[in-house]
């Protein structure tokens, strides 16, 4: 079975310029968000779950109307937590189903910003904390939203983040602030998962 790590961290903090650095490097990656998205929209068990189960209204001509879905769920805790529940599982059944696929891969990572309330903590071998200061993830969120503020807290207040006591599997913190070089704390963790297999073209850090 190949090496499974997790990328994780709170918003603004970098998660995807590390995926981006990684699938430049050559390694499979695997984007939770993206891949939940495109199986909401494609998966048929998710779409007769959402109907059965959540409200027929939210699937018009068997497409999701995301617009009545968001309406409900967001004023129901309930039918919230059965939403999470099952396009959670569907991630999960597709991300094993992707590992067997690149069965052929020694190390593989995916991209998570809700690690511990997705359970993928449970599927993953090792997690990959991204860091940085919270003014810098605020400015980096708003900048990339396009969105105030108060909007970004909001979010970054209903974030859980992930620490040691929380998983069963080793966690290594990226110090991803403006002024600190992110590939060599990269390649410094990359050493022990493919050793002598490490590019010729990588930079020695």
């Amino acid at each position: 079975m190949n090496h499974l790590v997790a990328i994780t961290g709170g918003i603004g903090s970098g998660k995807s310029a590390i995926m981006q650095c990684l699938s430049t490097l050559g390694f499979k990656v695997y984007d939770c968000d993206s891949r939940a998205k495109y199986l909401m929209d494609n998966d048929e068990n998710i779409i007769s779950s959402i109907k059965r189960e959540i409200a027929p209204a939210a699937v018009r001509d068997g497409v999701i109307d995301r617009r009545i879905l968001s309406r409900i769920v967001f004023s129901d805790k309930d039918k919230l937590l059965k939403l999470n529940a099952i396009t959670h599982a569907a991630v999960i059944e597709d991300i094993r189903a992707w590992r067997k696929a690149n069965a052929g891969e020694n190390v593989l990572f995916l991209e998570t910003a809700i690690l511990l309330e997705s359970n993928l903590d449970k599927e993953v071998d090792e997690v990959w904390l991204v860091d940085a200061p919270e003014q810098t993830r605020l400015e980096r969120a708003c900048r990339r939203d396009n969105v105030s503020a108060e909007a970004i807290r909001a979010r970054m207040k209903a974030q859980r983040l992930v620490g040691q006591d929380d998983i069963n599997v080793p966690l290594y913190v990226i110090d991803n602030r403006r002024d600190v070089a992110v590939l060599p704390q990269l390649f410094s963790l990359l050493r022990p998962l493919v050793g002598d297999s490490m590019p010729s073209l990588w930079i020695k850090a």
